[in-house]
């Protein structure tokens, strides 16, 4: 391990982690790496996890607040909701232990979008930060880190933590070195200037994070992988849903809208996501590159393939058979991706400059093209918006991906009105699911409709939202966007009451 950590000082600061754990105090904010299950601290989690536990078994209540990038792993997110060691948590989340307590009203959650949060922490609005802790693949002998498999708020959070606890973890590739690009030039206004970035293959950065030794308080030696679920082989939905899109794509290129490589590709997480990769290996699409949050299992394939030129994104976010086979050959990887911190990967700016294509996933859409993203019954939260809607409402061309139905057919994701509204219908141009696709660009509310009912709902929804809409028709208040407020939730409570939708 004394080769990662090169830098004189640093390794003279080496700590067990439940020394270093007993640094954070009760109340603190503290800032961890990681996004979707990739880069984020294992062992000083779980030893602050060990010692809340025991506060809690002698009376005393610790809590603290935690930051991160997006989602993390059992060890951190996981361990700590089981202690009832978590007051706050930002900005996205995936745990289900720590889910059980946000709906149970027992951790407070502030669900935002994911270019925000950086601007947000140098604004002052989330107060002040008290300690960082991060994942890192080394230390260089100036003192400079090396980042591990996702950089997220890594670089803010070092910036703004009074004390940093660093995890240098000998699981990661050290090849990973290079990789990475950690810009340094955005400022608050007023002297804040443009991202000088205008291909998604562009470097803008450096390839370390800058920290000033002085700040650092603890270095922890881990030998830890990260712990990311597998995905499921895509199913005939998933199939249907990617053969609908390609074929869109394709014709957009025959129209002259899109050129024959595309535009950088943006893609959320999830077997859908992935089945719509995967096909793009056999599409008639060259030369394309990607500018997104997370290189998946299919962005993968595609790099392997030769169809994908370059990924740019903040994390990984693989399989753990592709996460093995990643690092089994970083070196002919890396030369093909690049991964920037959040505040650069999901900037507004550079997606609208770009001109990404937005592919994400959604719990159900209205007939109008709203899409609930995040809650269940309206209150209920599921993960959080997470960088959707930085690429939704800036992209050249914004997606959204579904299975028409959940729950094996009880629950039709083509609702007549969200029970919550994440995206506006304003951002949301295409509509795809196994039973075709809507392209809503130029279409006013009621175009909309018959569009979506007519090519998105399943066939044994189709009456009812037929119906839905006729009576709202001769009922509503206005006719732009005609609706029945009183069955905003109806189809939702039905299938609580009755445990089914259909009949």
């Amino acid at each position: 391990m004394a080769h990662r950590i090169a830098h004189a000082g640093l390794a003279g600061k080496i700590r067990s982690a439940s020394d270093a754990a007993a640094l954070i105090q009760d109340g603190m904010t503290v800032g961890m790496s990681g996004f979707t299950g990739s880069g984020y601290p294992k062992a000083v989690p779980l030893a602050l996890a060990d010692r809340i536990t025991a506060s809690h078994a002698a009376g005393n209540p610790f809590r603290v607040k935690i930051w991160t990038g997006a989602s993390t792993g059992p060890e951190l997110d996981g361990a700590l909701a089981k202690a009832d060691g978590i007051e706050f948590r930002l900005p996205y989340n995936s745990d289900p232990y720590a889910r059980e307590r946000i709906n149970k009203g027992e951790m407070q959650y502030f669900d935002m979008h994911l270019s925000q949060v950086a601007p947000m922490a140098w604004q002052g609005f989330l107060g002040e930060l008290d300690m960082a802790v991060i994942e890192v693949t080394g230390i260089t002998p100036d003192g400079e880190l090396i980042p591990s498999a996702s950089v997220g708020n890594n670089k803010t959070w070092i910036d703004r933590a009074k004390g940093v606890i660093l995890e240098v973890n000998s699981w990661q590739n050290p090849a990973l070195e290079g990789m990475h690009d950690i810009y340094y030039g955005t400022a608050l206004p007023p002297h804040r200037v443009p991202i000088p970035l205008v291909r998604a293959d562009q470097r803008i950065g450096q390839p370390t994070f800058r920290c000033d030794p002085a700040k650092v308080v603890a270095v922890v030696e881990t030998d830890s992988p990260d712990r990311n679920a597998p995905f499921t082989a895509p199913d005939a939905t998933a199939h249907a849903i990617a053969g609908h899109l390609i074929d869109f794509l394709t014709h957009e290129v025959k129209m002259g809208r899109l050129p024959a490589s595309l535009l950088p590709l943006q893609s959320g997480v999830g077997n859908i996501a992935n089945a719509v990769l995967n096909g793009l290996i056999d599409a008639p699409f060259d030369n394309m590159t990607s500018y997104t949050e997370v290189i998946q299992d299919g962005m993968l394939d595609l790099l392997e393939s030769g169809k994908l030129r370059m990924a740019s994104a903040t994390a990984f976010s693989l399989s753990p058979e592709a996460a093995a086979r990643l690092n089994a050959d970083m070196h002919r990887f890396r030369d093909k991706m690049i991964l920037r911190p959040q505040e650069i990967s999901n900037h507004p700016e550079l997606v609208r400059r770009l001109g990404c294509i937005a592919m994400n996933g959604l719990i159900e859409a209205d007939i109008y093209g709203n899409v609930n993203s995040t809650h269940l019954m309206g209150s209920r939260i599921q993960n959080g918006i997470g960088g959707s809607g930085d690429f939704a409402r800036n992209a050249y061309l914004s997606v959204f991906l579904t299975p028409s139905t959940a729950k094996g057919g009880a629950i039709s994701a083509i609702v007549p009105h969200c029970s919550h509204v994440d995206h506006i219908t304003q951002d949301v141009q295409v509509i795809v699911t196994e039973q075709g696709l809507a392209d809503l660009r130029g279409l006013a509310p009621r175009q909309r409709a018959a569009v979506i009912i007519a090519n998105c709902a399943h066939p044994d929804y189709r009456p009812m939202l037929e119906d839905y809409y006729a009576r709202a028709m001769k009922g509503s208040f206005g006719l732009q966007s005609p609706m029945l407020p009183g069955e905003a939730l109806a189809w939702h409570q039905r299938y609580i009451e009755t445990g089914t939708m259909r009949g």
